[in-house]
């Protein structure tokens, strides 16, 4: 099982409108709004690494209100 932490960036308040559609998505596990130099953080997992790379370029970082996402994999 392949898992990373997503440090994600929206824009101005849209933080719930972001969360709401990060959790639709079926690699996102977790999402919560934080407090902190990022304002969501999610946490993701598939099979693979390569669903997980899929997830974040296709899905995430294209997702509307997102201004940045960092990954963080778990090794």
């Amino acid at each position: 099982m392949a898992m990373a932490y997503v440090l994600i960036n929206a824009e101005t308040g849209c933080c719930s409108e972001v969360i709401e559609a990060l959790r639709r998505l079926p690699e996102v596990k977790e999402a919560y709004a934080v407090q902190g130099a990022y304002d969501i953080v999610a946490r993701l997992e598939a099979k693979t690494m390569e669903e997980i790379k899929n997830a974040l370029s296709w899905k995430i970082r294209r997702l509307e209100r997102v201004r940045s996402a960092r990954t963080t994999i778990v090794v």
